[in-house]
């Protein structure tokens, strides 16, 4: 992530993180009207993957609220945009209206409304608004990390055992010495949030599967730097958002004492 200091001093991030935090809970109320009443869905990608009458509702709402606000910010959503609306914008909202819609369908609360602000490839504001638990995480790379304004922290993470979330097949590719202090815990829907609990300590660490894109994880990567951990590609090397495409290989999530034996593990090496 990129420190405070390499941002211009015009850049305001208090201001675009009040925007993030004012639309994400106007938008978390747009999407708690449509959950558990049954939305219209429709399936995109091959038809592998729902879409809801909430999620293109929020994402109206998101996009009228966020490009009126910053009109010379880039756009990509999970829902809208081209890649014209950001190929060549240095500073771009990156959007998920609701990261977690099978869960949001089937009508678990671990779903979030994923906003952020990301520049020159790094994100610098996010915000995760968990509607249904009443929980709003919040930073900027001169802030630390909040969840409900309470700062958070990443875990210390044990030696003897590590609560992890991840698919089974990424678990599975550790060596056996770290396969046995992890201890998996159930399915979380939203990845973003799954990102989140970790920066709050609830989670050591998470192993992301082939194919995240920029709108899953931007919020959450800046929250979870600004708790103490950090979002790498499964060698070590630091998230970058804002690219075409913007899909990503294997990811990792843990704080200073989780991360570099997930990266060893997965067979990268951290980078200093």
């Amino acid at each position: 992530m990129p420190d405070a200091e390499h941002l211009s001093p015009d850049f305001d991030l208090d201001a675009d993180l009040a925007l993030l935090r004012a639309t994400a809970e106007e938008a978390g109320e747009i999407a708690l009207a449509y959950f558990r009443q049954d939305p219209h869905v429709w399936y995109k990608n091959g038809d592998r993957s729902p879409v809801s009458e909430a999620d293109m509702a929020v994402d109206r709402l998101v996009r009228e609220r966020l490009s009126a606000a910053r009109p010379d910010y880039g756009w990509l959503s999970e829902e809208s945009g081209r890649p014209a609306e950001r190929r060549g914008r240095e500073t771009l909202f990156v959007v998920d209206p609701i990261d977690g819609t099978r869960g949001f369908l089937s009508g678990e609360t671990a779903w979030c409304v994923s906003l952020a602000v990301v520049h020159a490839g790094r994100p610098v504001a996010g915000v995760l608004v968990v509607p249904a638990r009443d929980e709003v995480f919040a930073a900027h790379t001169r802030t630390p990390a909040t969840l409900n304004d309470v700062a958070i922290s990443v875990g210390a993470g044990k030696d003897d055992v590590l609560s992890i979330a991840s698919p089974r097949r990424l678990v599975d590719r550790l060596p056996d010495a770290l396969k046995d202090v992890v201890t998996t815990v159930g399915f979380i829907p939203s990845l973003a949030y799954r990102i989140a609990m970790v920066a709050d300590g609830r989670l050591d660490g998470t192993l992301v599967r082939e194919k995240a894109n920029d709108w899953d994880i931007a919020a959450a990567a800046v929250i979870l730097e600004r708790a103490g951990g950090a979002l790498v590609e499964a060698d070590g090397t630091p998230v970058r958002c804002g690219g075409d495409p913007s899909a990503h290989g294997i990811l990792l999530a843990g704080g200073p004492r989780v991360l570099p034996r997930l990266v060893e593990g997965m067979g990268g090496a951290p980078r200093h």
